[in-house]
């Protein structure tokens, strides 16, 4: 039994605990306690995450913001205090948490059409909720995390330095970035005018941070709240479709596999604006296409900079594997532009 719990104020005395999940940042225990009350324990990685009690900070607010609106208690992750009425302990230097288990949920890797559909729900229902929550008193807590203009200035560096003697190898990859300098600027310059409003984003809107009831396999949550900070909302969407509509892996190597499903995007589209299109302005509506194929583009630009600098960021496990996830992702990008037309007609014609 990790001594740490003894800060928290569990229900009883914590009598196991044991390795649980597939989360690859922060280490996390399934701890039980004698009268079967089940909670989960998180060693937050600060190597990641450098500004832990801002992080938590966010997370208390974002939390009790989210109980006001769910009916089901289950609707949104319950943080255990300390026994000092604290989110989290500081023992030896080092963070911790405890979050009380959602019971009867499940956590899937991958997903069908409805479980894709119901994801869409889970996360257009977290925009809505969180929809009048002012964004601002959130902390960044990676600063400039889905500022695509900074991205392209650090891809820029990254080809000027070829800090692993690579660039001559990828001059396409290079050139099909470079392309798509001008887009990048849309939503921020969007933003900047003030046509885009700051809204609290999740940041990583994949399949496997969604709980969903064990019964019914109706979305319950949204999980992993540490990347939640402000930002726009359309990136949020974006970064969903550009895993989750895509027919292949990520790191690919057959591009003849790779393919951006127009019909999956549709699925998406049509679960997340049931649930936050009416909190959505005009203009956050139109530019979801552009947050898709803004947030392809970013990871595909992201992905070939970790190359260009000899895979310093991304953890890989072969040669050429950051190389290879750019080329699915700018494979993703050629095909929604070959669709773009479709991409908007489905959303003016959703909901």
């Amino acid at each position: 039994m990790h001594p740490v719990l003894s800060c928290f104020a569990l229900s009883s005395a914590p009598v196991s605990s044991e390795p649980y999940g597939s989360g690859h940042i922060n280490g996390t225990q399934l701890v039980v306690c004698s009268d079967g009350a089940r909670y989960i324990l998180q060693h937050i990685n600060t190597n990641v995450f450098r500004q832990p009690e801002a992080l938590m900070r966010n997370i208390e607010l974002v939390t009790a913001h989210l109980r006001k609106k769910v009916s089901d208690p289950r609707g949104v992750l319950q943080l255990v205090l300390t026994h000092d009425g604290l989110s989290f302990a500081l023992v030896g230097g080092e963070y911790w948490r405890v979050y009380a288990l959602v019971e009867n949920s499940v956590c899937y890797q991958s997903a069908d059409r409805a479980l894709f559909y119901e994801s869409a729900v889970a996360f257009g229902r977290f925009q809505n909720q969180l929809a009048d929550f002012p964004a601002e008193q959130l902390a960044e807590t990676i600063p400039h995390f889905h500022d695509t203009p900074a991205r392209y200035a650090a891809f820029h560096r990254a080809v000027a330095e070829s800090a692993a003697g690579r660039r001559d190898q990828v001059q396409r990859e290079i050139a099909f970035v470079l392309a798509r300098e001008a887009f990048s600027r849309t939503l921020t310059d969007l933003q900047s005018a003030g046509e885009l409003p700051l809204r609290v984003t999740h940041n990583d809107t994949k399949i496997n941070n969604v709980l969903f009831d064990a019964t019914t396999n109706k979305a319950l949550c949204v999980i992993d709240l540490d990347t939640v900070m402000p930002g726009l909302s359309v990136n949020d969407f974006g970064d969903a479709i550009r895993f989750g509509a895509s027919t292949a892996a990520e790191d690919e190597r057959d591009l003849s596999l790779v393919h951006f499903d127009l019909s999956l995007y549709e699925t998406y589209v049509n679960g997340y604006l049931s649930t936050c299109g009416g909190s959505l302005t005009k203009v956050e509506k139109a530019m979801l296409p552009v947050g898709a194929k803004m947030m392809t583009l970013e990871c595909g630009m992201r992905f070939l900079t970790d190359h260009l600098a000899g895979d310093v960021y991304f953890h890989v496990s072969r040669e050429g594997q950051n190389l290879d996830r750019a080329r699915t992702q700018f494979r993703l990008v050629e095909e929604m532009e070959t669709n773009w037309h479709e991409m908007n007609e489905i959303v003016e014609q959703s909901h």
